[in-house]
């Protein structure tokens, strides 16, 4: 058996074997759902999940006709989806304990994200495995940026905005709320400068979340989707950008791994970026 909670912990589920496997995805679609470098989930029979506490909060999102996404509506966290064939798809990223699971593979490597590495010898499929063939589904944004302007948006293209300041470090971070917030194996976070973001569209369907215990950590997402976004705000020196979001190639990657100490049992890298246990020394 293993548990599961969303950011704010409004929704909760219990989650009764057998087990199917558990993958990181690298789809187009899991990215910007995630607003990571990519998802992890496990597969597990319909009748396996039982939602304990917060169903009247559950959105979905119907990003193609495999998934039916979901997402709690006051937070943000992707929550367990429903597939076509009746099975669901719990990300491992909300796990509230180690559920003793481990990856098999990384699925959908011919979309990943260019400024991510993969960093462990599992084996790797540039779509799905043979053994679970299904139709792909995979996003495409038209048009190109401007010189020195990346362009971002959220999953159901509602809510985008672009990028015009300097990306100064991008951090791997693997806190406990970061999991919780992308219900993923960590963030892929680049800070730029108060004003280097700016919404072209949309800014009306975000909704934020703030921590209550936390000083700032504060997560926003676009409420008809899910998907993490940046959260330009005056009052602060830098600008969160989830790099999962990203239309266009940064040209750079995380420079290291923060708050390891609380990361995630079931995810191992070896990448040679430092690795920090909390916070990088100032």
């Amino acid at each position: 058996m293993a548990t599961g909670s969303c950011l704010c912990a409004t929704l909760r589920w219990q989650l009764d074997g057998p087990f199917g496997d558990m993958r990181h995805c690298h789809c187009t679609m899991c990215r910007k759902a995630h607003a990571a470098a990519f998802a992890t989930y496990v597969d597990v029979p319909g009748d396996s999940l039982a939602w304990t506490a917060g169903e009247r909060a559950l959105v979905t999102y119907s990003a193609s006709p495999q998934f039916e996404r979901a997402f709690c509506g006051t937070c943000g966290s992707v929550v367990p989806c429903k597939g076509s064939d009746g099975r669901f798809f719990a990300p491992a990223g909300c796990f509230d304990d180690d559920a003793g699971i481990r990856p098999v593979g990384h699925i959908f490597v011919a979309s990943k994200a260019p400024w991510h590495n993969i960093a462990d010898d599992l084996p790797q499929h540039a779509t799905w495995p043979q053994a679970h063939a299904a139709p792909v589904f995979e996003l495409e944004r038209d048009g190109a940026s401007e010189a020195g302007v990346l362009r971002g948006s959220c999953l159901c293209g509602e809510a985008v905005y672009e990028v015009t300041g300097e990306i100064e470090f991008v951090h791997n971070c693997h806190c406990s709320r970061c999991r919780k917030a992308r219900a993923a194996a960590h963030t892929t976070n680049g800070f730029t400068v108060a004003g280097g973001v700016r919404y072209l569209q949309g800014a009306e369907l975000l909704r934020k979340y703030k921590v209550p215990d936390a000083e700032y950590f504060t997560h926003t997402f676009c409420n008809v989707c899910g998907s993490g976004m940046p959260r330009p705000d005056a009052a602060t020196k830098y600008v969160s950008i989830p790099f999962g979001t990203l239309d266009d190639d940064p040209g750079r990657g995380a420079d290291d791994h923060i708050y390891t100490a609380y990361k995630a049992g079931w995810y191992d890298f070896d990448d040679g970026l430092p690795v920090y246990k909390e916070r990088p020394n100032a």
